[in-house]
């Protein structure tokens, strides 16, 4: 038997959305962040479980801004060089599109789990 896996981009709207981008929107999803505070709420989201590097963070934020799932964000402080981001309703669209496709995917495992136990 050949086993096929498909691989998807990151932000690809044909399929589910690496961990690191979801985390990305989920953060974004409550306001607007810049990049170390990003890293900080996804590290908090995930019960510190998800560290992500710098290289890891800004490749995800460069395709999700080429893709419009964000976009750049002016902040009252000005005292440093920081970009901050925020989710555009594109964004926030995708976002809604894989928690649905995560919760269908939970309730389908749930139901076999609930047929085994019957079986035991």
């Amino acid at each position: 038997m050949r086993q096929v896996i498909e691989r998807h981009d990151a932000t690809r709207t044909d399929g589910p959305v690496s961990e690191a981008v979801l985390l990305i929107l989920a953060s974004l999803a409550a306001q607007p962040r810049h990049g170390y505070a990003l890293m900080k709420d996804i590290e908090t989201l995930s019960g510190g479980r998800v560290r992500l590097s710098t290289g890891t963070l800004y490749g995800a934020l460069r395709r999700l801004l080429d893709d419009g799932w964000i976009e750049r964000f002016e902040q009252d402080d000005t005292s440093r060089e920081k970009q901050a981001y925020r989710l555009t309703s594109e964004g926030l669209r995708q976002l809604q599109m894989e928690l649905e496709r995560m919760k269908r995917l939970t309730r389908a495992a749930a139901v076999r789990l609930r047929m085994r136990e019957a079986r035991s």
